[in-house]
């Protein structure tokens, strides 16, 4: 069965490229121009691999890739940057992007990056952990179910507002790191989002106050002038 690959990419002659060179390869290729459009396709159809560009009308790539990673969708996604974008290639990987392809680039390097992916894809696959068939992350007495919204403590469900499940979502994802307000400002309410920084200390607020009753609870620890960090309990010190 071939590999099916979604292209989400405006430009008309860069996507007929793509699409024609990887359907010759052999793959089962669908192209959209539009990133909101194109991240709906991404939300409700399976596919292998996802090819991104940055700039697109609707959404751009990195909002894409936020909302994708925070339903918790791991298809590999690969993002197209300009030529000495440095910053592009940083922030997609930092959004989760798997790899990116520099502007322009041949035909080659193109199947290669693609091949390259999908191989490595399918070698972590085997190594994945599902729990009763559905992704959960675990730390201390938390139980977190990305692709439910749902989060249980102490066997009972915490009743989250969706901004701050994916508040909690992204920094448990990375535990001890230090999180700047910009960064989940941007993550999750969008870099077009117009309030303030007081926002995102509203909902950690709010988390704190509903994951208190946990004995082996995370914590959320304010870094002065910076962010914030979650600290796992020391009891347990596990993350999975």
């Amino acid at each position: 069965m071939s590999h099916k690959v979604l292209v989400i990419e405006d430009e008309p002659t860069l996507a007929r490229l793509l699409s024609y060179n990887l359907t010759q390869e052999g793959y089962e290729t669908t192209v959209i121009d539009h990133g909101g459009e194109g991240l709906q396709a991404a939300l409700q159809r399976s596919f292998d691999l996802i090819i991104l560009d940055i700039m697109l009308p609707g959404m751009n790539g990195f909002e894409i890739l936020t909302r994708l990673r925070q339903h918790g969708i791991r298809t590999p996604i690969i993002i197209l940057t300009a030529r000495n974008a440095e910053e592009e290639v940083v922030q997609g990987l930092k959004h989760g992007a798997d790899d990116y392809i520099t502007k322009p680039f041949g035909v080659a390097e193109l199947l290669a990056r693609v091949s390259a992916v999908l191989r490595r894809t399918q070698q972590d696959e085997g190594k994945a952990t599902i729990e009763s068939n559905e992704k959960v992350i675990t730390a201390g007495d938390l139980s977190i179910f990305p692709e439910k919204y749902e989060v249980v403590l102490n066997g009972e469900t915490v009743p989250l507002r969706p901004k701050e499940f994916e508040v909690l979502l992204y920094l448990v994802q990375r535990p001890g790191m230090v999180i700047t307000r910009d960064d989940l400002m941007n993550i999750v309410w969008g870099f077009d989002y117009i309030g303030g920084q007081r926002t995102v200390d509203v909902h950690v607020s709010s988390l704190r106050k509903k994951l208190e009753l946990g004995q082996q609870s995370v914590q959320i620890e304010s870094i002065r002038g910076v962010g914030y960090k979650l600290v796992l309990p020391k009891k347990l010190g596990t993350f999975k």
